[in-house]
């Protein structure tokens, strides 16, 4: 079973309890249907456990079949910089279907936030190295497509609807 090689620290998109007896992290794709699909079940799941449960995001862009992707995790990044990140993410994923850079645009400004700075950090590779060491980090741990779960350091290989995820996380309570 693959084990999570980057720990958990405080430059991670984190929900929940940071003492929280389970952490769950995700690596995904923001144009990834699956990851898509996941999103929601994820978000039942952090419901379900509420202060037991810290989740944890973080960038694997599959760009050779996501064009979008990567402009995508740098928006977030962008929107994470002004505290915005999980509403960034969440629009994402709510979006994923018309998923281009003029809704990347559309949805920082939706958020209060400048489509013009976001149009120069993407322009200048702004936060193209924080994505690229999450997608490294995942390499490392043995992600090779997404989403991909690791739930208190251990790879989650079974299917990622709610109740897989509920009965994977009891074991670890």
């Amino acid at each position: 079973m693959a084990v999570l090689k980057v720990p958990v620290t405080s430059s991670d998109h984190i929900q929940g309890d940071a003492h929280a007896p389970v952490t769950l992290v995700e690596y995904g794709d923001y144009e990834c249907p699956y990851c898509g699909a996941a999103h929601t079940h994820v978000q039942l799941v952090q419901k379900h456990y509420g202060s037991q449960l810290r989740f944890v995001f973080r960038h694997f862009p599959l760009t050779e079949v996501h064009p979008n992707a990567q402009s995508a995790a740098e928006s977030a990044e962008f929107a994470g910089v002004h505290g915005r990140f999980w509403e960034m993410h969440d629009l994402l994923f709510e979006n994923q279907e018309r998923l281009s850079i003029q809704l990347l645009f559309a949805a920082v400004r939706s958020l209060g936030l400048s489509e013009a700075e976001l149009r120069d950090a993407l322009a200048e590779g702004t936060y193209m190295s924080k994505v690229r060491d999450d997608f490294l980090g995942g390499v490392r741990s043995g992600v090779n497509g997404t989403p991909a779960f690791f739930i208190n350091d251990r790879r989650h290989d079974g299917p990622f609807d709610f109740p897989h995820l509920v009965a994977a996380i009891d074991t670890q309570l």
